[in-house]
């Protein structure tokens, strides 16, 4: 028998619109299933509260009504607030203190029946809080009551705050912030009302730390107004200004400063200016020698002190203030000399130094000595004692130095080669009118006040000497000599060698003598005064004011020189070893 072949199949493709079917009913029993989970989820939510669910402080979260009942009763029973007090101190509340008891009036019910059972979802994470006034309550009149017997309300206990303050200054250290105490004092208000608030959450524990019912300085420790205070004035008083006077010093520190400053109303730092100028006037009383006694060893072997004068150092009182203040303003130390209107050689009672003019008046007879060589000497004549014109004694310094000058008064015109004025109109210049200098000439005879000199001598002088060289003036009992001496003759020697430069160990009082000026009809009109605020250190060589002369004068011509009588020649003065 023969078998029969296998008859061949074709399979039969499912279409689209067959699955799409099936997919689409699969979506939809899907979503169903999810709706139907979704609304069997939220129908527990008829009961109990969402999740996250705060009532007065206690956790309602997936509860029902009487669940939370129980949970409020329970707390109430036992119930004890702990207090934490700052330093460590606990204090306990107990609910039986205050009358504490639950009470239920519907509010818990009705908040559970407002809640939307399908809108659970979003309650998942989302927090909701309710405060209720109705589920617990409390006696105000008790609670006062046992919060006022708090031991921290004890005023007996309490520590009040204080503010931080700027301390008082320290030498060496200036000024510190003295932090501020906080203390032990609270805020009544704030701590019942931090209590009633935890009581009615029935909180176990209340910080009043954290409540944040501590009393507060007024001035925090890091106050930003105190600490730019502080440090305003730690800059002036950490200033130190060494000022220099030859060998000695005088500092300037915090220990003085401090009583100099303060803070203004402005808020803002400042140095007392009057303070500053009170303390520049003190380094001039201490160390100016302008118009102060001066000693000296004179070359006839005496000390004389001499009074008057213009000659030292001089400070500039206001404009050293000035700079002063600045320089504690900027908080900037430094070693400084002070400005001033008028220089001194040397510091110290012998201010002079070893080059200067001495003129002994008594004597009529000068010494210049160059540091510390005598370089000249010579009779003079002087300012005329019979007529009221005598030279003054005094230490002044050279005012500056001329050639060709014409001396003019009221009764005379007269050139001479080398003019050098010291104190106004007075001053050294040759006089080629007498031919004879020195013994008692000057009495009757002499200038106007100049110092006349033989032209040799004041030529030498001229030569050697700068504006601003102390000229020393002065008197010296025993010393008068009754001889004059002519130009050509040999000069006067001193009884000793050139006088020592050294001041004297114990300084002469600095009581200036009275001095007589000499008439205005002395100075020549067209010599500038001298310039006593500040000395020269420099002899100026520009061209005089004066009237230029062509030819010194001559008694012969029949001009008269300053200080020659009227009629006279001029040689009719006989010196020693002159027939």
């Amino acid at each position: 028998m023969e078998r029969e072949k296998p008859r061949s199949r074709k399979k039969k493709r499912l279409g689209v619109k067959f699955w799409a079917a099936v997919c689409g009913g699969i979506a939809v029993a899907a979503a169903a299933t999810v709706i139907v989970l979704y609304i069997q989820t939220g129908k527990q939510y008829r009961t109990v509260f969402f999740p996250n669910t705060t009532i007065n402080g206690i956790d309602a979260s997936k509860k029902t009504v009487d669940e939370v009942k129980q949970l409020i009763a329970s707390g109430i029973d036992g119930y004890t607030l702990t207090i934490k007090e700052r330093g460590g101190a606990e204090e306990v509340i107990s609910g039986d203190e205050i009358g504490l008891e639950s009470v239920f009036d519907g509010s818990l019910e009705r908040l559970l029946e407002e809640q939307e059972p399908n809108d659970w979802f979003r309650h998942r994470k989302a927090t909701q809080t309710f405060e209720i006034d109705t589920m617990i309550q409390f006696s105000d009149e008790k609670l006062t009551g046992v919060v006022d017997a708090l031991n921290c309300f004890d005023e007996t206990q309490v520590v009040k705050p204080q503010d931080a303050v700027m301390s008082e200054y320290v030498s060496g250290q200036g000024y510190r912030v003295i932090p501020a105490v906080e203390g032990s004092e609270l805020d009544r208000e704030k701590v019942m009302a931090g209590i009633a608030e935890a009581v009615n959450g029935l909180q176990r524990e209340l910080s009043l730390e954290e409540l944040d019912a501590y009393v507060k300085p007024g001035v925090p420790s890091d106050d930003a107004e105190l600490l730019a205070r502080v440090q305003a004035l730690n800059k002036f008083v950490n200033v130190r200004v060494t000022y220099t006077f030859g060998d000695s010093r005088e500092v300037l520190s915090g220990d003085t400063i401090k009583d100099w400053i303060g803070i203004g109303d402005d808020g803002n730092a400042y140095v007392s200016s009057g303070a500053v100028t009170e303390y520049v006037k003190s380094l001039a009383s201490k160390y100016d020698t302008y118009n102060k006694a001066k000693t000296l060893n004179t070359s006839y072997g005496k000390t004389v002190r001499i009074t008057g004068g213009s000659y030292g150092w001089r400070i500039d009182q206001s404009a050293e203030a000035d700079e002063l203040a600045a320089i504690i303003r900027s908080g900037e130390s430094q070693t400084r000399e002070p400005v001033y209107k008028q220089k001194a050689v040397s510091h110290g009672a012998n201010d002079y130094g070893s080059t200067y003019v001495e003129i002994n008046l008594t004597a009529q007879h000068l010494f210049y000595y160059k540091d510390g060589s005598l370089v000249v000497e010579s009779d003079f004549v002087s300012g005329n004692e019979a007529k009221g014109w005598a030279t003054p004694a005094g230490v002044y310094p050279l005012t500056y130095k001329q050639k060709d000058a014409v001396l003019k008064g009221e009764d005379y015109k007269t050139p001479v080669d080398y003019w050098m004025p010291f104190n106004g109109g007075i001053g050294l210049h040759d006089a080629t009118w007498r031919s004879s200098f020195g013994g008692t000439l000057y009495k009757k005879g002499g200038s106007h006040g100049c110092v006349n000199l033989p032209h040799s001598v004041a030529q030498k002088i001229f030569e050697n000497i700068s504006a601003g060289t102390p000229v020393l003036c002065y008197h010296l009992e025993g010393t008068e000599s009754k001889t004059t001496s002519t130009p050509a003759g040999k000069p006067k020697q001193p009884t000793t060698a050139a006088p020592e430069t050294t001041a004297p160990t114990t300084p002469a009082a600095t009581t200036p003598a009275a001095t007589t000026a000499s008439p205005e009809t002395t100075a020549p009109s067209e010599a500038p005064a001298p310039k006593p605020t500040e000395s020269q250190t420099a002899a100026p060589t520009k061209a005089p004011e004066t009237e230029a002369s062509t030819a010194a004068a001559s008694p012969e011509s029949g001009e008269k020189g300053p200080g020659v009588p009227t009629g006279s020649s001029g040689n009719k003065e006989i010196g020693p070893g002159v027939s």
